[in-house]
Formats: C-alpha cells, sequence, structure tokens
C-alpha cells in the first residue's frame, strides 16, 4: 500500500530519503556525522513547506512497516521549497553562500527522492514508487516528471529507462555529474 506520509513516520524515512541522497546528505548538512545528518532532515521531514517536508512524501507500506518513499514536487516551486532549508543551514550549521544548482525546473513534477530499504529491494517497490510519482505529478496537472540520477548508475538508469524516463541532458549538481530525465505523461 501507498500513502502520503505522516510525520510520525520520520524515523523510517529519513534513513531512506539519507540513502537516496548518498554523500549529498552531507553536503547538505555541513557535514560527515551521521547523527547530524539524520537530525537536520528529520528536523524538515517532519515540518512543512520544504523540500523533504512529509507534505511531499508517499510511503510504501507493508505489514505495518515503511519500505519505501518517495519524496516529490512541482519544479516551479523548488528555489520556494528549498529557501528554508538553506536560512537554516546558514543559521545554524554555519554553511554561508550556499547555492546548490536547481535541479529541475517550472513545468516538471520532480522525483527527488526515491528509496527503498535495503531488506526490501528487488520486490518492485520501487517500481511502485515510481509509478505512484507519476500518477501523483498527473494528479497535479503536469505533464512532464524529472529526475536526476547519477552517470555513473547505470542499474538506477536502467530502471528509469524501463518505465518509460528518457534522458533530457546532463545536469552539474553539487559537484557531480547527473542525467536529468524525463517522462512525458500522454
Amino acid at each position: 500500500m501507498i500513502r502520503p506520509a505522516a510525520p510520525s513516520d520520520s524515523k523510517f524515512v529519513v534513513p531512506l530519503i539519507i540513502q537516496a541522497m548518498g554523500e549529498l546528505a552531507g553536503k547538505f548538512a555541513n557535514s560527515s556525522d551521521p547523527k547530524i545528518i539524520e537530525q537536520l532532515f528529520e528536523h524538515f521531514f517532519k515540518q512543512k513547506h520544504n523540500q523533504y517536508s512529509y507534505e511531499n512524501t508517499l510511503v510504501f507500506i507493508e505489514n505495518d512497516q515503511v519500505l519505501g518513499s518517495i519524496n516529490a514536487y512541482d519544479g516551479g516551486k523548488l528555489l520556494e521549497l528549498r529557501k528554508i532549508f538553506l536560512n537554516h543551514l546558514a543559521k545554524n550549521d554555519n554553511l554561508l553562500n550556499f547555492y546548490p544548482e536547481p535541479e529541475t525546473e517550472a513545468g516538471e513534477f520532480y522525483l527527488d527522492t526515491i528509496s527503498v530499504h535495503p531488506k526490501a529491494q528487488g520486490k518492485g517497490i520501487g517500481k511502485a514508487l515510481i509509478k505512484a510519482g507519476i500518477e501523483w505529478g498527473k494528479s497535479m496537472g503536469h505533464n512532464r516528471i524529472g529526475l536526476l540520477v547519477e552517470i555513473e548508475n547505470q542499474k538506477a538508469l536502467k530502471l528509469y529507462q524501463n518505465k518509460g524516463f528518457s534522458i533530457q541532458n546532463q545536469k552539474l549538481f553539487i559537484g557531480g555529474l547527473y542525467y536529468h530525465m524525463v517522462y512525458t505523461i500522454q
């Protein structure tokens, strides 16, 4: 079952967000300490009006356990959603002059993080979350669904291509090179 996330899901969803982000999570937290990274994303997951909010998250539930999550939002609202996050980092974590490149754009529903618990991988949960993300964007009136995938991540690239995403271009994002992929709703 896939449902909207709630603030109480934070202890399950935050590790999934961090897993999906990889080393980017530490760059956003300005730390390599897993506890600091987790505290930052937990704080924002429980809050409204930011890109990592529970408001922008769906969870996959099986046997009353969160096994996967997808975080997504209107790409045209990225800068607005990111502003509170960056202001917090500047004020509380001394991360000044940190302005990550926009990874999405107006006219696109952006799938920011898609993640499945390691023990539940290979069961189709990721595919179900991608499908739910596409339907979510469609229900909000979008006809383009976008995401970034690391160029080296051939497994994810193939998964997204099999789900109907095509490479639009390459983007540099916080020092890494990514494919910007788009799914067009007909």
